[in-house]
């Protein structure tokens, strides 16, 4: 059996829960702790610059309390290099960021700034921190992150999941083909490997099939899915799907 794949639970859209009405709750520590407590081996939470779901008291709060890891998503900008080096979390997922977008809408572009983002990484990968770098799959942008001083990549399973959605599926499994080549390729630099991006429980299967992939990390179904099961159910369920592809 391949060894167990590890799952971070995403913990922003509690926040954004709480946010829509300006109180105290749901409290996105708490959503961490249950999520823990079923089967998560850590916890992502990203603080975006407008602060729109988690804020810098979470991202306080979460380092004191979490007994898993915490995976720290930021944009590559000074203010949030400043709160990383502050906190000094278990990893640093660096992801691209515009103000008006929805949600992520790909990776980062690591080939066409790299001067930049290995003077932004060396303090983080000094400081001991775990340095991951959001991408698709395209070689280049592999290669360079390896360049750059990163440790781990994320793919970016987006693509994969919108042609699952979208009933697209000889173009799904075109996408399937070139993340499953990409994660590949990474191992072969030396990179880790996570994925994540809109995954579900029927597209999450196939992904984690990919051997070379250590984690997965998911976040938006898992708070959806606890509207109607609860938290701890959902995670649980994901995490039995995510065992049952790597067995």
């Amino acid at each position: 059996m391949s060894k167990k794949l590890r799952l971070g639970v995403n913990i922003d859209h509690v926040a954004t829960i709480r946010n829509a009405r300006g109180s105290s709750y749901p409290s996105p520590v708490r959503a961490a702790k249950l999520a823990e407590e079923a089967g998560a081996d850590g916890i992502t939470a990203h603080l975006r610059e407008d602060r729109r779901h988690i804020r810098d008291s979470d991202i306080e709060a979460l380092r004191a309390e979490l007994s898993t890891p915490l995976n720290f998503e930021m944009a590559s900008t000074p203010e949030m290099q400043a709160i990383a080096l502050r906190h000094i979390p278990h990893a640093c997922c660096i992801v691209p960021e515009k103000r008006e977008e929805v949600t992520t809408e790909g990776g980062l572009d690591v080939a066409a700034d790299q001067a930049r983002l290995t003077e932004y990484l060396k303090p983080l990968v000094d400081a001991g921190i775990r340095v991951s770098m959001f991408i698709g799959h395209e070689p280049a942008q592999i290669e360079a992150s390896a360049k750059i001083g990163a440790q781990v990549i994320e793919l970016h399973t987006g693509h994969y999941c919108d042609m699952h959605f979208t009933g697209r599926f000889a173009e799904r499994d075109l996408e399937l083909e070139a993340l499953a080549a990409g994660a590949a390729y990474a191992h072969s630099l030396g990179l880790e490997v996570h994925a994540g991006h809109g995954l579900t429980y029927d597209t999450v299967s196939p992904i984690a099939a990919i051997k070379e992939i250590k984690e997965l990390n998911i976040g938006h179904f898992l708070i959806a899915e606890a509207v109607f099961l609860g938290l701890r159910p959902a995670v649980e369920h994901m995490r039995h799907l995510m065992d049952a592809a790597r067995g």
